[in-house]
């Protein structure tokens, strides 16, 4: 898979790409993350980006052309899937949705900054909008590298146990199980005796109802969807 990530700010990027999952993701060529300098782009010498805002109101906006000049440039080499502008009123990211992406093939990521980007970007270039969360930050840099981490983690061959990514919070709409490693007991503190039984099947399930559990009392709102999906099931199958 390969991520062109157009940005104002390139160097906000270097270090979250560089290190941990998604630098060995790089490094055995299973992912490619290329930071595009949108500055690059600009027409004139001051490598101007942003404007005024019509109708007047604080903060700069970016310009439609260097963006619509960055975008065709990378298409006329590339094939894309989506074109997504990380942006705080886009699809919230979760972890089905994340999944999705990882199946699909090259993706670019478009970081907004200032007051944001010409809405005709929007309206013509961009094909998916992703906020990563009901706030605002200083530029969508940050959400663009949470975004990829997300993504890169679960390309197949990435993670050294394959079946890691498959337990972690939200893959099956739950919140992961607590975790425990050595010593087993701890200043008074042990871990739980299931744990250390051996006995694989019981200590899924009991994975499973700590996942519920933990889920009913942090998280309701993913067990009223898990809920749902069920009942929406067995009418399915009541009316087959």
């Amino acid at each position: 898979m390969r991520i062109d990530i157009i940005s104002t700010v390139p160097e906000l990027l270097a270090s979250p790409l560089s290190h941990s999952i998604l630098q060995r993701a790089q490094d055995r060529e299973l992912l490619e993350v290329h930071i595009v300098n949108l500055r690059d782009y600009a027409s004139n010498k001051q490598k101007q980006i942003d404007d005024y805002q019509y109708g007047g109101g604080a903060g700069m906006v970016l310009m439609i052309e260097p963006i619509d000049r960055c975008i065709q440039d990378l298409k006329s080499r590339n094939e894309y899937q989506e074109i997504i502008y990380m942006s705080p009123d886009g699809d919230l990211l979760n972890q089905p949705l994340a999944n999705q992406l990882s199946m699909s093939g090259n993706l670019m990521i478009l970081c907004g900054h200032y007051k944001g980007i010409d809405e005709r970007i929007r309206e013509h270039l961009v094909t998916r909008e992703i906020s990563i969360g009901d706030y605002v930050i200083s530029g969508g840099e940050l959400a663009a590298a949470v975004l990829v981490d997300a993504i890169g983690r679960l390309l197949p061959g990435v993670l050294n146990d394959e079946t890691s990514a498959l337990s972690d919070s939200f893959q099956d709409n739950l919140i992961a199980p607590p975790v425990y490693t050595r010593p087993a007991e701890y200043s008074g503190w042990k871990v739980p005796e299931i744990l250390l039984s051996g006995h694989q099947a019981k200590i899924e399930q009991w994975r499973l109802e700590k996942s519920y559990a933990r889920t009913k009392i942090r998280r309701p709102e993913l067990i009223k969807q898990i809920e749902r999906a069920e009942q929406s099931d067995s009418e399915e199958n009541q009316s087959c």
